[in-house]
C-alpha cells in the first residue's frame, strides 16, 4: 500500500507539474486572446445595453401598461362581464321556458291526456276482455280435444311401433352379445391372454429388472458413494480456500487501517497542529488588536459624528420651522403666541450611543428616545 501511495504521489506531482511551453504556443496564445477580446467586448457592451433598455422599458412602459390593464379589468371588464353573464343567464332561462312551452308541454299533454287514455280504453281493455272471454276458452277446448285424440289413437300405435323396433333392432344384438361375444371373450381372456401376460411378466423380470437391480447394486451405488466422497472433499477444499481468503482480507484491512492511521497522524502533526498554533498565537491576537485598536475606535467616532450631525440637523430644522412661523405671522398678521416650552426631562441615554447623561438627584430618569424622534 505504501508503494501504491508513493506511485500515486509521483503521478500527482507529474500531473500538477506544468508542461514546458514553447515559443510557438506563446505566439499563438497572444493573438488569439487579442482577437477574442476584440470580438467579445462589443458583444458584451451590446448585451448590457439590451439589458438596460429592457429594464427601462419594463419600468417605464410594460409595468404601467400592466397596471392600467389590471385597473381596466377590475373596474370595467369584470363588472361588464358579470352583468353580461347575468343577462345571458336570464335570457337563456326565458328561451328555455319558451321552448318548453312550445315544443315540450303540448306534446306531453297530448301523450298524457289523449294518446294514453285512448290506447288504454280503446285498445288494451277490449283486447284483454276478448282474450279472457273468447281466445282463452277456445284454446283450452282445442287442447283438450287434441289430448283426447292422442290418448285414443296415438298411444296404441306407439306401443306397436316400439315392439316392432325392439324385435328388429335390439333383440338380435342382445342375443349376439349374451350368447356369442361374452363366451368367446371370456375364453380368450382365460386361455390366451392370461398365459401370455404371465410370460411377458417373467420375460421382463429376467431381461430388465434383474440387470437393473444388479447395475444399481454393484455399479451405481459404489459410483455414487465415490462421487459423494469426492464432492465432500471438494467442499472441504473450497471451505478452506474461503477461510484463507477471509483471513487474508482481514489482515489486509488491518494493514490498510494502520497505514491510514499513520497518514492521519502525519497530517495532524505536519499540518493541523502548526495551523492551530498559528491560529491561536498569531491570527487571534492580530484579530483582537484590530478589533480593539482599529474597529472599536472607528465605530465610536462614526457614532459620535452621526450623533453630532443629527443634532445639527435637528437644530437646523427647528430654526427653519420657527422662521417659517414668523414669516407666516408677518404675512397673515395676528398676535404672536408664546412658544410652548417643552418640559425638562432627564436624559437617560440616546439609542444610538452608549454614554449615559448625568442624573439629577430626586428626578426620575426619562425613557430612552432617539435623536430623530426628539428633532
Amino acid at each position: 500500500m505504501t508503494v501504491d501511495l508513493e506511485k500515486r504521489g509521483e503521478r500527482g506531482e507529474r500531473a500538477e507539474r506544468p508542461a514546458p511551453e514553447g515559443c510557438l504556443t506563446v505566439a499563438i496564445r497572444v493573438p488569439v486572446r487579442i482577437v477574442v477580446l476584440v470580438v467579445v467586448v462589443p458583444l458584451r457592451m451590446v448585451w448590457d445595453l439590451l439589458v438596460l433598455c429592457g429594464g427601462f422599458l419594463g419600468r417605464v412602459l410594460l409595468r404601467p401598461i400592466g397596471r392600467a390593464f389590471e385597473w381596466l379589468y377590475g373596474t370595467v371588464l369584470a363588472p361588464v362581464g358579470r352583468a353580461l353573464a347575468r343577462i345571458a343567464e336570464r335570457v337563456a332561462t326565458a328561451v328555455l321556458w319558451l321552448l318548453k312551452a312550445v315544443l315540450y308541454w303540448p306534446w306531453l299533454a297530448l301523450w298524457r291526456y289523449v294518446l294514453v287514455p285512448a290506447a288504454t280504453y280503446g285498445v288494451a281493455i277490449p283486447l284483454a276482455w276478448l282474450y279472457r272471454s273468447v281466445v282463452r276458452p277456445v284454446g283450452e277446448g282445442l287442447v283438450r280435444v287434441l289430448v283426447w285424440v292422442c290418448a285414443r289413437l296415438l298411444v296404441p300405435l306407439g306401443r306397436g311401433v316400439v315392439t316392432v323396433l325392439w324385435a328388429v333392432l335390439v333383440w338380435p344384438w342382445t342375443v349376439l352379445w349374451r350368447y356369442v361375444l361374452v363366451p368367446v371373450a371370456s375364453g380368450a381372456y382365460r386361455y390366451v391372454l392370461t398365459p401370455l401376460g404371465h410370460g411377458l411378466i417373467w420375460l421382463v423380470r429376467v431381461l430388465v429388472v434383474a440387470p437393473a437391480v444388479f447395475l444399481y447394486r454393484w455399479v451405481l451405488t459404489p459410483a455414487g458413494r465415490a462421487l459423494a466422497a469426492l464432492g465432500r472433499g471438494l467442499v472441504t477444499v473450497g471451505r478452506e480456500i474461503a477461510d484463507a481468503v477471509a483471513v487474508a482480507w482481514r489482515i489486509a484491512g488491518y494493514v490498510s487501517r494502520a497505514a491510514g492511521r499513520a497518514l492521519k497522524w502525519l497530517a495532524r502533526n505536519a499540518v493541523g497542529r502548526p495551523a492551530a498554533w498559528c491560529y491561536r498565537n498569531v491570527c487571534t491576537p492580530v484579530g483582537h488588536f484590530v478589533r480593539d485598536q482599529v474597529w472599536v475606535p472607528a465605530r465610536r467616532a462614526a457614532v459620535e459624528a452621526g450623533r453630532a450631525v443629527r443634532e445639527a440637523l435637528g437644530a437646523a430644522r427647528e430654526t427653519v420651522r420657527r422662521a417659517r412661523r414668523e414669516a407666516w405671522r408677518a404675512l397673515a398678521g395676528g398676535a404672536r403666541e408664546p412658544d410652548a416650552v417643552a418640559p425638562v426631562r432627564a436624559r437617560e441615554r440616546n439609542l444610538g450611543g452608549t454614554h449615559h447623561a448625568p442624573t439629577v438627584p430626586g428626578v426620575a430618569p426619562g425613557a430612552g428616545i432617539s435623536l430623530r424622534k426628539q428633532g
